[in-house]
């Protein structure tokens, strides 16, 4: 089952009746990443998994059976238990791709009720997606993509953070130069952009911003990469590309 990143808070809202027994989260951005795995152990926490056990897939003589026995066993402190397996490199070898398909037989079809699963990987290629171990994952729960957030989106992306903090730009043309300015300075970094608008809020209180005090206090932290520099050339954008450069 394959879930948006904006369906996960409705997803989790539904509570503990609501959960899987395994979630995958697998993409290029940290920061979205990080705020979906703390939403899912919250949600956890609240379901009762109280014991948590996090294992680093790390080199090619990773000890897989360790997994496996660790979600078997039965806790002495808590009846439910949070398993959690990262993968940095996305590869999880011919055993671990062996390993990960028994796992999601034997853990998530068996023993639903008992274990939750939070399995992070990094972007997948189109190989690793149409793996057999992938398709495992997807199968026995919810997997969860997180793409890059474009230019294009960023303001709207910018704005709706700022309302969670309860600020908001100027309504109009104004507001619309002011996200913009700030898209401009914190694009390719979300990580970054997340700092920035944490200092917003300290800065200034609840209720609009104007361009000056976003001017202020946001700096420039954005990051670009040479296809969207050849994507800003050929499109004829010559502002952009220049700042790029």
């Amino acid at each position: 089952m394959q879930l948006r990143p904006d369906q996960l808070e409705a997803h989790l809202a539904k509570g503990p009746a609501g959960l899987k027994p395994l979630y995958t989260l697998h993409g290029d951005e940290p920061l979205l990443v990080q705020e979906a795995a703390d939403a899912l152990r919250a949600a956890a926490r609240v379901a009762g998994f109280a014991e948590r056990k996090v294992f680093t897939v790390a080199g090619a003589h990773f000890d897989w059976s360790a997994v496996l026995g660790a979600a078997q066993a039965m806790s002495l402190f808590a009846e439910r238990q949070l398993i959690e397996i990262r993968i940095p490199s996305g590869k999880p070898g011919k055993e671990g791709s062996e390993a990960l398909q028994r796992y999601c037989a034997e853990v998530c079809e068996r023993i639903p009720e008992d274990v939750l699963t939070l399995v992070q990987l990094p972007r997948l290629d189109f190989q690793q997606a149409k793996s057999a171990w992938f398709g495992a994952l997807e199968t026995a729960g919810v997997a969860i993509r997180f793409d890059p957030v474009e230019r294009r989106a960023l303001p709207a992306w910018l704005a709706q953070r700022l309302a969670r903090q309860a600020q908001r730009v100027a309504d109009g043309e104004e507001g619309e130069r002011t996200l913009a300015f700030f898209a401009d300075r914190v694009e390719g970094n979300l990580l970054a952009a997340h700092q920035e608008l944490q200092k917003i809020a300290l800065l200034y209180p609840s209720g609009p911003l104007s361009f000056e005090q976003i001017e202020a206090a946001v700096l420039d932290v954005a990051r670009y990469d040479i296809a969207r520099l050849v994507e800003a050339v050929w499109s004829g954008r010559t502002a952009r590309a220049l700042r790029m450069l």
